[in-house]
């Protein structure tokens, strides 16, 4: 069990103005290499549940065990190392930063994570080979196409070797063309690379190819 989250809440606000219970006791495990989909009408909670397993946020209730350690105990420096380390992203918006070339993208949570050096470098170099853009690396985000910035973001999500990632409408921004060739790219990385993809989407297509389907309605899972 790579990640597992127990009856978890997620509620904003405050008892003067009022809570908004979004998750409302979410229990989930993933396991390594699977594919799992994550659907549901808009506002059903499935951007919250992502950001509370992937440590972007803390749950009002519950734990989320990462290797079966109860993350949600962790400090806020604990939990930004086991993210850094330990989980990917790719978001709908690439979130490429514009001033840096492919490879230094790819790089940057090497950096951050303070790793550098030939070694790194090249490890990226191989990753802009596996998502086929081995030609692009001196290229800015300005120079590259929607779903070749968004191939670039998903290298950079497995830079550190992360035990998991998560994609919040990896293809949400791309047309039909390039959103078929991200989702044959996702499936691809998993069968080379071992790696958890959880992945939240609105396609029924894409849902159809995973592995199996969380369905949330209204901050609960029903399916």
């Amino acid at each position: 069990m790579i990640l597992e989250a127990k009856n978890i809440k997620k509620r904003y606000g405050s008892a003067s103005a009022g809570y908004l219970e979004v998750l409302k006791g979410v229990t989930v495990s993933f396991t390594e290499g699977e594919v799992v989909a994550v659907v549901g009408q808009s506002g059903a909670g499935k951007s919250t549940l992502v950001h509370m397993l992937g440590l972007l946020d803390r749950p009002t209730e519950g734990e989320v065990l990462f290797g079966g350690n109860d993350v949600t105990r962790y400090s806020d420096e604990q939990i930004s190392k086991v993210r850094n380390t330990s989980i990917g992203f790719v978001f709908q918006f690439h979130h490429l930063l514009p001033e840096f070339t492919a490879l230094e993208n790819i790089l940057m949570p090497s950096y951050i994570a303070g790793n550098s050096g030939p070694a790194f470098t090249e490890k990226a170099q191989s990753l802009l080979s596996d998502v086929g853009l081995a030609d692009r690396a001196s290229h800015r985000p300005a120079e590259l196409s929607g779903g070749e910035q968004q191939r670039i973001a998903v290298a950079r999500s497995l830079m550190n070797d992360p035990k998991i990632v998560f994609a919040d409408e990896p293809s949400g921004n791309l047309d039909s063309d390039n959103a078929d060739r991200l989702h044959d790219l996702l499936f691809s990385l998993r069968e080379k690379h071992r790696r958890t993809f959880v992945i939240v989407t609105h396609n029924k297509e894409l849902a159809a190819r995973a592995d199996r389907i969380i369905t949330l309605q209204n901050g609960l899972i029903v399916a």
